[in-house]
């Protein structure tokens, strides 16, 4: 039973940036297997950013070239790396497999305002 734990959000002012990390309870084999989500109020979850199978990663068009995902297989950890950011990256965000595999975590919460 694979517990996620997201971390790092908070209340940025547009331009700035903030680092999301997401912390597995155990090992995960398929650690690159993993992405990070979103959901704003009144809004689907969407995937934003993931590991993809030939090696490289994926972001949705919105957050192309703000945003960066790596990871800790050390630490059973995945980061978001989020820069440049907008008040539309508002939203709860997420760990999970790709496609969504394991509980969701409770999320870490961005709030982006001036």
């Amino acid at each position: 039973q694979v517990q996620l734990v997201e971390s790092g959000g908070g209340l940025v002012q547009p331009g700035g940036s903030l680092r999301l990390s997401c912390a597995a309870s155990r090992s995960i084999f398929s650690i690159n297997g993993m992405g990070w989500y979103r959901q704003a109020p009144g809004k689907e979850r969407e995937l934003v950013a993931a590991f993809t199978s030939g090696g490289g990663t994926y972001y949705v068009g919105s957050v192309k070239g703000r945003f960066t995902i790596s990871r800790d297989n050390a630490k059973n950890t995945v980061y978001l790396q989020m820069n440049s950011l907008k008040p539309e990256d508002t939203a709860v965000y997420y760990c999970n497999k790709r496609p969504p595999g394991f509980i969701w975590g409770q999320g870490t919460q961005v709030i982006i305002s001036s």
